[in-house]
């Protein structure tokens, strides 16, 4: 089997090559920068250099493929899930396991919007496909990291509303398995932490973390998008993180599912160890 991974360098991208290579496989990836790649990984894998918007270097990365991890971003996810889906045909890639969303799953929430139309865009190609769909990374929480260790604050416009945040190493985990084995294609894995936390539990479990009492303050929804613009956040992206903290906020995005434990078997990781793990980030 030949596994190719799109956004090998980046948070999820890269523990899922990493994994790959530990079960003794030698993966392919497809990335921007090969000198970046080859310094990470040496000769453990294949490189190919080429954007997902690029037809003619996806076609030469996909060339002998079995199982394609596709991970795109941005507001034409749409667009390029579906060039990559076309490509893939071609080539006779066999599944394509994409990285998306928890919030694909809710009707107008944030990035899940784009997910959400990039899901159907290779469903409509008949592609076989597993879709992974975390829901928030824990280490999102590094957004907060400068406003926790200079001020001991955290500002967010979520309110007292959770979200089940989930540890990178256990998207990564999921992934692999959707990669490696058959019996997840067609389906949608939403996949969460084991509790659900609101952004006061987060700024106490950090700050219990480091030995600082870290406060919460509740920003409106007008404060957070003039700070996303003085910080020159594209638009698209400033009203899409609004959509996430709303639906936050709403109860929206709670739930907690079993599906880490399904396909792991055993339980996912609990904020406070991803906590443990980075608190030197906050310090």
């Amino acid at each position: 089997m030949t596994y190719l991974i799109t956004g090998a360098t980046g948070n999820v991208g890269s523990l899922v090559t990493e994994r790959l290579i530990a079960r003794g496989i030698r993966p392919r990836i497809f990335v921007r920068d090969p000198e970046k790649a080859r310094t990470h990984y040496g000769d453990r894998v294949e490189i190919h250099t080429g954007d997902l918007s690029d037809p003619k270097s996806l076609s030469l990365a996909f060339k002998e493929v079995d199982v394609l991890f596709l991970v795109n971003s941005g507001p034409n996810i749409a667009k390029l899930d579906a060039l990559a889906a076309d490509i893939v045909l071609t080539e006779g890639v066999k599944r394509i396991v994409k990285l998306s969303s928890y919030d694909a799953r809710e009707q107008n929430v944030g990035t899940g919007v784009w997910h959400a139309a990039g899901e159907a865009a290779i469903r409509e190609r008949g592609v076989p496909c597993t879709f992974v769909q975390p829901s928030g990374f824990m280490s999102n929480a590094l957004y907060w990291a400068r406003s926790i260790k200079n001020e001991e604050v955290l500002r967010s416009a979520t309110g007292q509303g959770t979200i089940p945040f989930i540890h990178p190493a256990d998207i990564a985990d999921v992934a692999v398995e959707a990669m490696t084995r058959e019996e997840y294609i067609g389906q949608s894995l939403a996949i969460t932490g084991p509790e659900s936390l609101s952004y006061a539990q987060i700024s106490e479990r950090i700050g219990a973390a480091i030995g600082k009492h870290i406060r919460f303050e509740d920003m409106s929804e007008e404060e957070v998008r003039a700070q996303q613009v003085a910080w020159n956040t594209p638009p698209p992206l400033v009203e899409a993180r609004l959509s996430i903290f709303r639906a936050i906020r709403e109860g929206r995005l709670a739930k907690v599912t079993d599906t880490v434990t399904r396909v792991l078997r055993r339980k996912p990781i609990a904020f406070d160890q991803w906590v443990k793990e980075n608190a030197a980030f906050f310090l």
